[in-house]
């Protein structure tokens, strides 16, 4: 199993700074499976990464390597072509995110843990300790992708519904009226890797394991 940490975040928070864009993340995620070599990847990301491993997997796909067997959504966006991260928003959180942005560098600070997620005190402590800045370059550049490209792939979105995060909404009724998903559902917050995280990495080899995948058209 490979982590890619996408520019800016995490172990590579330092590196952030204000031209990040998507395809700043969507190039972190096809350098670390073209440099590894990889196959029949299985690409998972969670919230925002829903936009990440779609345009990664696309990507990929485009290059004619055939690398991606799967795409696992939890409880992340799933994006149409032309959709991108803050394109369902109102015009006030559009205006709220802007300017919460605009005061630090482009970045938007992460929201407090301890408010929405049902997280224990310890575990939003941990989390606040280790939340960073999202970059800001990304929230209205629309994913622009061919979904062709991904017809063979297997997918699931695991759904986490105690408290459902309502930014994920349109997604959950996306996948659930769309032919082709595998839907689970985990009773639990938005940071499942937190709260559940047995019950999410059971989730994860079951389908890498057992998942049907589709067959890809043959070539003209």
């Amino acid at each position: 199993m490979q982590a890619a940490t996408l520019t800016g975040l995490g172990d590579r928070a330092h590196l952030r700074h204000p031209g990040i864009t998507l395809q700043t993340h969507l190039d972190d995620v096809v350098a670390l499976v073209e440099a590894e070599e990889l196959t029949d990847v299985i690409l998972v990301g969670h919230s925002y990464g829903g936009l990440v491993i779609t345009g990664a997997a696309a990507a990929l796909e485009s290059a004619g390597t055939a690398r991606v067997a799967g795409l696992v959504y939890v409880d992340a966006m799933v994006p149409l072509p032309g959709e991108g991260w803050g394109g369902g928003h109102s015009r006030e959180i559009v205006a709220s995110r802007k300017a919460a942005a605009a005061a630090h560098d482009n970045a938007l600070p992460p929201p407090d843990p301890s408010e929405g997620f049902a997280l224990s005190a310890a575990d939003a402590e941990w989390l606040r300790r280790r939340h960073v800045p999202q970059p800001f370059g990304m929230y209205q550049e629309p994913l622009d992708y061919d979904a062709g490209l991904l017809q063979h792939a297997a997918r699931l979105f695991i759904d986490c519904t105690e408290p459902a995060y309502l930014t994920i909404a349109p997604m959950r009724q996306r996948v659930r009226e769309t032919p082709g998903w595998n839907v689970t559902e985990i009773r639990t917050g938005h940071f499942p890797m937190i709260t559940e995280p047995e019950r999410l990495a059971s989730e994860l080899v079951n389908f890498a394991t057992g998942a049907p995948k589709i067959p890809r058209a043959p070539e003209a």
